[in-house]
């Protein structure tokens, strides 16, 4: 039986309510820009090494971030700096504290008005505009492989020192996108998809602190990824349905570049969990989509119960019903009209590759 056709609706939705306007992402570069000549002249100017490389990462780079009412955005710019650039006035190697304390300093040698923090995984800048930059602070460590082959191992300041390559999994997943979308334009259709399940995510202010991480969602798209030429409707209600069934099996997330590294926290890991129950939920609702006699008027009502808006249905000039409450009251059909703000990350993303 085949699926009511959406496409168009879909990706409207997408182009307007869920990918970046070119605006807010030229914003953003500036601010990145302007955060990186303020942190050479604080290195210079408390004495400091300048670092050999910065390289944008995480979502930003991959072009997967998504709309948010409060532009609460986070930009990761990672900070690279060779090992023996990394030492303290008596020779001896500085701690990962000690980098990111080092870079905290030197941001902040401008005024902010909320000032710069050391995270776990960053040195985490605020903007009054509602978003944040992120510097995770990276060495480069030579050393000699098995046959005596010079070699650079890159490591993520965190609670120590650990061993991560952040630019692999922008590399995976450019590939990913580019050999398994079915058209390279608009972003490619995997990349729509996992922009689109990270809406649906984010759709509600009430799930925020309780679902999944936007990496954990996009290793789970390009896991379950099921393309459908010219229907990005087929393709979300497909993908999301393949997710449902690899989380009915392990809730358990594997890292897609570090071999043995989860993101998910132990086998009932309660964002995944929460992740799968709404999304569940979803394909439950998209199924009426099925239907013989599913309209196209009933099919929009769908997708905005789905993503919570009333974006669809107003391609149709019409008013929907409003909805029931949602498996017992635990998921509202709409968000409230003053919404809570996201629950802040304490621990700077967490997220690193």
């Amino acid at each position: 039986m085949s699926m009511q056709d959406c496409h168009d609706d879909v990706v409207a939705f997408h182009n307007e309510k869920v990918t970046l306007p070119n605006s807010e992402r030229t914003e953003m570069r500036e601010r990145r820009d302007a955060n990186r000549r303020r942190l050479n002249s604080g290195l210079d100017a408390n004495g400091d090494p300048r670092p050999r490389e910065r390289r944008s990462q995480g979502s930003y780079a991959m072009r997967t971030m998504v709309q948010h009412p409060e532009r609460d955005y986070d930009i990761d710019d990672g900070v690279y700096f060779d090992k023996e650039q990394l030492v303290g006035p008596r020779g001896a190697d500085k701690t990962a504290l000690d980098a990111k304390k080092m870079l905290r300093d030197a941001v902040a040698y401008t005024r902010f008005r909320r000032e710069p923090e050391v995270r776990k995984n960053c040195v985490r800048v605020f903007y009054e505009a509602g978003y944040h930059v992120d510097l995770p602070v990276y060495r480069r460590v030579r050393l000699l492989g098995p046959l005596g082959v010079p070699t650079t191992r890159l490591e993520l300041a965190s609670s120590d020192w650990k061993e991560s390559d952040p630019q692999s999994v922008t590399e995976w997943f450019l590939d990913a996108n580019k050999r398994r979308s079915p058209d390279s334009s608009n972003g490619g259709q995997m990349r729509r998809i996992v922009r689109l399940v990270k809406a649906f995510a984010r759709s509600r202010p009430s799930w925020q602190p309780r679902i999944a991480s936007g990496f954990m969602i996009t290793k789970l798209v390009i896991d379950c990824y099921e393309p459908a030429p010219g229907r990005d409707d087929l393709a979300l209600y497909r993908t999301i349905a393949k997710i449902c069934a690899q989380l009915s099996v392990s809730l358990e997330i594997a890292h897609p570049t570090v071999p043995g590294e989860m993101l998910t926290n132990g086998r009932d890991d309660a964002r995944a969990r929460f992740l799968a129950e709404t999304l569940q939920w979803a394909v439950e609702q998209l199924q009426l989509c099925f239907r013989q006699d599913c309209s196209r008027k009933d099919a929009l009502a769908k997708w905005d119960r789905v993503f919570a808006t009333d974006f669809f249905c107003d391609r149709l000039t019409c008013v929907s019903s409003k909805p029931a409450t949602l498996i017992g009251g635990a998921y509202p059909s709409r968000p409230p009209r003053n919404p809570p703000r996201r629950a802040v990350d304490k621990q700077g993303g967490g997220r690193y590759a």
